[in-house]
């Protein structure tokens, strides 16, 4: 739960969150790097988080033990 008096659409969404299994993440990479995919996102209209979800899964598949 986040700290102090959080209201209650802070309380939904969290609830939400957990709910659905989102969970926050964090990398350090350079910034010129964290730029640049910003503004291809931006430029091509899809999302960072999806792109990054999507960049994942894809990984993950490729190198499935089988």
């Amino acid at each position: 739960m986040p700290k102090g008096e959080p209201n209650t659409q802070t309380k939904a969404t969290t609830k939400y969150q957990q709910k659905i299994g989102l969970i926050s993440k964090s990398y350090k990479i350079k910034k010129e790097l964290a730029d640049e995919f910003k503004a291809t996102c931006d430029r091509l209209g899809v999302g960072q988080a999806a792109t990054v979800t999507k960049l994942l899964t894809e990984f993950i598949e490729a190198h499935k033990e089988n």
